[in-house]
C-alpha cells in the first residue's frame, strides 16, 4: 500500500474480485475538492462510494482521510460506517417517511444533546436552502426539497467527505439547473472534499473541479475538468466522454519545417501539433470535437492561419436547439464520417445543405492522438 500523504488527501485504494464489475481502483484526491466520478450505468461507481463509506467489504482496501485510517487491510484496520466522517446521499435520499424534515436532519445527529441536536439540524437546512418547510413531512415536499432535505442531513455531522450518488437522478432538468448552483455555493462554504457519482456529464462539469472516467469498476484517467472534456488520452477516454470524431489511422513522419507530425488519413496528410512521439507508419488513433472543425468562407480569404484544409460533402444534418450538428464525407479522407457543429443561423448564411460540397479546416492543435 502507498505510503501516508503529506497533503490533506483522501487516498482510495480498492481490489474486488467478486463483484459486478470487480473493483480495481487507485486514486488520491486533494481535500476540499470535488471530484465526479463518472461512467456508464454498471461501471462500479456506487460500489466506490459503498467502498469509501464502509458499507462494502472488499479484498483488499486503503482508504485514508489525511492522516485518519478508515480501512487499510493490510493493517487490519476497519473503521465502521457510524465510525467515518462522512456524509452520503443516495439516489432515492433515504428520507424516514414518518419524520419531519427537521427530525430527518436531527437522526443524523442522536449523539448530541437534544438542544443542541435541534440547532445544528436547522443550521444544516439554512445552508441546503430548505429552512421553513422544516415541519414538513417528506410525502409534502417536492423532489428538489427532498433532496435539499437529504443534503442537510448528509452535512449536519460536519464530514470531511460528502458522498454523492446520482443524487439528481429523478429530478427534471430546471431543477437540477437551479440545484447546481445552490450546490456549488454551499460545497464552497463547507470546505469538505465531496465525492460525486454521475453518468451526466453536463452535470459534472458543472459540479466538479476533477473527473475520474470509471469503467468496468477501474479508473480510466483522471484530471482536471476542464482537460479532460477537451483532451481525453485514450480511445476508452474519448468514448465515455462522448467524442464523435474518433478515426484510426497512421503516422507518416514529421514535418521538418514545422516540427509537427503528419498523420495519413485516407489520401490526405493531417498536420498535428503538440503529438506524443509516433513511429512511422504505426497504427494510431486520432479525435477532433465536432465544435473544432471550422467552415471555410465560400470565398477561400484569410485561410493561412487555419491549418488543415479540407474539402467536404454534406451527409447529414441534424438540427438542435442551439446547435446545428452536420456530418461530412471528406473527400480523398478515410471511410469515417466527420461531424461538425454550426449555428443554425450559418446553415442558410453559408448554404449548407445535404449534398452541398464546402470546405472546412482543422487547426493541428485541436487533433488530439489517442493511446488504443
Amino acid at each position: 500500500m502507498a505510503a501516508s500523504l503529506q497533503v490533506p488527501t483522501l487516498m482510495i485504494e480498492v481490489s474486488l474480485n467478486h463483484d459486478a464489475p470487480p473493483l480495481d481502483l487507485d486514486l488520491k484526491i486533494k481535500s476540499n475538492q470535488t471530484t465526479a466520478l463518472v461512467g456508464p450505468s454498471g461501471s462500479g461507481k456506487t460500489s466506490i462510494l459503498r467502498a469509501i463509506a464502509g458499507l462494502l467489504k472488499t479484498q483488499r482496501s486503503c482508504i485514508k482521510v489525511d492522516k485518519t485510517i478508515w480501512s487499510d487491510s493490510d493493517q487490519g484496520v476497519w473503521r465502521a460506517t457510524a465510525n467515518r466522517t462522512l456524509g452520503y446521499v443516495c439516489q432515492n435520499y433515504a428520507l424516514f417517511p414518518h419524520l419531519t424534515a427537521l427530525q430527518n436532519v436531527e437522526s443524523a445527529l442522536l449523539h448530541l444533546p437534544e438542544s443542541e441536536r435541534r440547532k445544528q439540524a436547522m443550521e444544516s437546512l439554512e445552508k441546503a436552502c430548505i429552512a421553513g418547510l422544516e415541519d414538513r413531512l417528506p410525502a409534502n415536499l417536492s423532489g428538489g426539497q427532498r433532496q435539499r432535505v437529504a443534503m442537510a442531513r448528509a452535512i449536519a455531522r460536519r464530514p470531511s467527505v460528502l458522498l454523492l450518488d446520482e443524487p439528481f437522478s429523478a429530478l427534471d432538468r430546471s431543477t437540477a439547473k437551479r440545484l447546481y448552483i445552490e450546490l456549488n455555493q454551499l460545497f464552497l462554504e463547507l470546505h469538505t472534499t465531496v465525492i460525486l457519482v454521475t453518468h451526466d456529464l453536463d452535470e459534472a462539469a458543472q459540479l466538479a473541479e476533477h473527473l475520474c472516467l470509471i469503467h468496468h469498476g477501474r479508473q480510466v484517467q483522471y484530471g482536471t475538468t476542464n482537460e479532460m472534456l477537451r483532451r481525453p488520452t485514450s480511445v476508452e477516454a474519448a468514448q465515455l466522454l462522448d467524442f464523435k470524431n474518433i478515426i484510426r489511422t497512421s503516422c507518416t513522419a514529421s514535418n521538418r519545417e514545422t516540427s509537427n507530425s503528419q498523420i495519413q488519413w485516407g489520401d490526405l496528410l493531417l498536420e498535428v501539433e503538440n503529438a506524443p512521439t509516433l513511429s512511422p507508419n504505426s497504427p494510431l488513433f486520432w479525435t477532433v470535437r465536432p465544435s473544432d472543425v471550422t467552415l471555410v468562407r465560400a470565398d477561400g480569404k484569410n485561410t493561412s492561419e487555419l491549418g488543415n484544409l479540407l474539402h467536404a460533402i454534406v451527409d447529414e444534418l441534424v438540427l438542435l436547439r442551439e446547435w446545428a450538428v452536420v456530418t461530412l464525407k471528406v473527400v480523398n479522407g478515410g471511410p469515417e464520417r466527420l461531424q461538425m457543429q454550426l449555428r443554425p443561423s450559418a446553415l442558410s448564411r453559408h448554404q449548407v445543405r445535404i449534398g452541398a460540397k464546402i470546405q472546412i479546416a482543422i487547426h493541428p492543435s485541436v487533433i488530439i492522438i489517442l493511446d488504443e
